[in-house]
């Protein structure tokens, strides 16, 4: 079986000179690659003074972290792709139990490690944690992370279990599979984009796993800090239209409008939090979602599963 880790870099110098060797020293089963989304820093000089065994594609500009993804691994063969984030530091032989897990059931299309926190290396790490999983509502959440409570690990989540959702910063995926799922959705630039897809794959019956035998570390925040209002604006335009794409039909009717109201609510919230900007924020996202209603709508697939959520009514139970 050939893995091939890509890595996304977008002016990322600093990011792959502190755990590009990690990785390379970790990884003797895989092929390393750097995707370059038109970084304008000295990134891939440095990589071909520093790294000549890693191969380097480079993307005509910066497409963000879906279409960087999806433009760049046409150009990449494989049987797993293991999609990682530059700012994450890895274990040893934390490739062997994922590898086992894909050659134990064809049927399964995706798998995350357990994912802790670099600067902070007893807890969970906000993306991904213990496995990803969504409610009722549409809102996703993770075993060891919900919302913004993180757990610390003590060896609750060391098991193998299939999850709904495989984070995007140590995300390995059947080739064939995400290729032949178009990838990414372009439109999604970055965040919840993974979800959408797994959503996908999972409404055509493929299995997502978590696999708590291998361990990476993520600093987390690397190119939208958390605080940043664009990511406020990426995270609930995107969700929608993952919801648009992906509810199953009877629900969609119901679901989509209270989320349009709870999320006004979130607006007001974030905004006497954080600062105007992010009220803005959800209000450009949902203008940008109406924007691209007829397209989201003509990507819905022929099928969406029924049971698709973990748990009910989650937001109403977490702050209520």
């Amino acid at each position: 079986m050939e893995i091939s880790i890509v890595i996304l870099n977008w002016n990322g110098r600093s990011w792959l000179e502190k755990f590009l060797p990690n990785v390379i020293e970790n990884s003797k089963e895989a092929k390393i690659f750097v995707i370059d989304n038109a970084s304008t820093d000295d990134s891939i000089t440095y990589l071909k003074q520093n790294f000549p065994s890693v191969a380097i594609v480079i993307n005509a500009e910066n497409f963000g972290f879906a279409e960087g993804y999806n433009q760049g691994l046409k150009q990449i063969s494989g049987d797993i792709y293991c999609l990682l984030n530059s700012d994450v530091e890895v274990t040893e032989n934390w490739l062997k139990p994922i590898i086992n897990l894909f050659l134990s059931d064809k049927n399964i299309s995706a798998i995350q490690p357990k994912i802790l926190d670099y600067n902070n290396k007893n807890y969970f790490e906000f993306a991904g944690a213990g496995g990803g999983l969504i409610d009722n509502l549409g809102y996703p959440y993770c075993r060891g992370r919900i919302f913004e409570e993180i757990e610390e690990d003590q060896g609750q989540y060391d098991d193998e279990t299939e999850i709904f959702w495989a984070t995007g910063c140590a995300l390995f995926i059947r080739a064939e599979d995400f290729q032949r799922m178009n990838g990414f959705d372009e439109r999604f630039f970055a965040h919840q984009e993974e979800i959408d897809l797994c959503w996908r794959l999972k409404n055509q019956g493929k299995k997502i796993l978590y696999c708590g035998k291998s361990t990476v570390y993520h600093v987390g925040g690397g190119t939208l800090n958390k605080q940043s209002a664009q990511k406020t604006f990426l995270n609930i335009r995107n969700n929608l239209s993952m919801l648009l794409k992906n509810l199953p039909l009877k629900s969609l009717f119901w679901i989509l409008p209270l989320r349009l109201i709870l999320d006004g609510f979130a607006g007001i919230y974030f905004g006497l939090k954080n600062g105007f900007p992010h009220f803005e924020a959800v209000l450009k996202a949902h203008f940008g979602f109406y924007k691209e209603f007829n397209e989201t709508l003509k990507r819905r697939g022929n099928f969406q599963i029924k049971n698709y959520y973990q748990s009910k009514w989650l937001i109403f139970k977490h702050f209520f």
